[in-house]
């Protein structure tokens, strides 16, 4: 498991948060837990997404949305095979991050 790497979610009942995102650091990786982000479909969303909070991201084909607050800590065993990486938003990713904690 990588920094920012894309995975189904398991929550079959989250249909309109298809992926989530893993945020922890990869020197973490023997923890039996990881924080994720949900990656939710814009339609579904019921709030407006703020611009430096909820970066937009392509997965698949599909345009989803960062939902950076609204973290969680899984654990790992419920994530399978990672379908993508988003290490080229890092910086974007990132922001959103600090934006949630810090306000800047």
């Amino acid at each position: 498991m990588a920094h920012l790497d894309v995975y189904p979610n398991p929550n079959a009942a989250a249909k309109g948060f298809p992926y989530l995102l893993e945020l922890q650091a990869g020197l973490l990786g023997d923890m039996p837990t990881t924080v994720v982000a949900p990656l939710g479909l814009p339609k579904v969303i019921d709030q407006i997404p703020v611009l430096r909070l909820n970066p937009t991201v392509t997965v698949a084909g599909q345009r989803l949305v960062v939902m950076t607050q609204e973290l969680a800590a899984i654990k790992r065993r419920q994530l399978k095979a990672p379908v993508a990486n988003l290490t080229s938003q890092r910086e974007e990713i990132l922001a959103a991050i600090d934006f949630l904690f810090t306000g800047f």
